[in-house]
């Protein structure tokens, strides 16, 4: 006995309501609901759908759908770092190898005069400019995107709104600098050590608010096959 067209809604319709918003998990969800109901009805065939919804939904656990939820969310955010760390690594490569060298000894010669201080504040007061603006951007990009779309896709959802966290963490942590002794930068190897990080900061902030957005579309065609239809 197979599910009808409203019974398969009705099964969406479920996991919204136990909190499943991203439409791939609901779809992913839904297709083992019917599976399993359908294993049901093999052998009682006399149950009504409601119950044996109910009685595939009990076999998540007294959680629910929420470790399933858990396990995707940390999928999809490994998919995302890997995207991250492949185009990070294009920047070590040529031709956009020269432009990081060009950052690293932009900095370094920055750190190196006796307004290091000031310079690396400057920096990093830029920065935070910078993902303030860009994380407003991005969500409003969000907000139109779902305007036009009433499904929401989990990695849809991390690469517009996962770059707009990291906002919080500067600003969390720029006051630190401000504690930094005026002969710290004296130590040729913390200023080594504080180009490179500042160096990598800069490229990661780049390519989670520019790069990665911009192949979007790209991205979430090769995740979700049926993202385009």
């Amino acid at each position: 006995m197979k599910l009808t067209p409203p019974q398969i809604e009705n099964l969406y319709a479920f996991t919204r309501q136990h909190y499943v918003e991203h439409y791939d998990l609901q779809t992913e969800l839904v297709d083992h609901l019917a599976n399993d109901i359908e294993s049901v009805w093999q052998t009682q065939t006399s149950l009504s759908f409601e119950d044996a919804r109910d009685k595939a939904f009990k076999k998540f656990g007294v959680f629910g759908f929420m470790d399933v939820l858990e396990r995707r969310q940390k999928a999809m955010n490994k998919r995302y770092f890997k995207y991250l760390w492949t185009e990070l690594k294009q920047w070590f490569t040529f031709p956009k190898l020269i432009t990081t060298l060009a950052l690293f000894f932009g900095i370094y010669l920055g750190l190196s005069t006796i307004f290091a201080k000031s310079f690396l504040i400057g920096l990093f007061v830029i920065i935070c400019v910078f993902t303030i603006y860009k994380s407003t951007q991005l969500n409003r990009q969000f907000k139109q995107r779902k305007a036009l779309s009433n499904k929401k896709w989990m990695l849809e959802e991390i690469i517009f709104k996962q770059a707009g966290g990291s906002a919080i963490i500067l600003l969390t942590q720029l006051p630190q600098w401000y504690n930094f002794s005026d002969n710290i930068f004296d130590n040729p190897y913390i200023v080594f050590a504080v180009s490179i990080f500042s160096t990598l900061f800069c490229l990661w902030m780049y390519i989670s608010f520019e790069v990665i957005p911009n192949k979007a579309e790209q991205l979430l065609n090769e995740t979700y096959p049926e993202f385009c239809l």
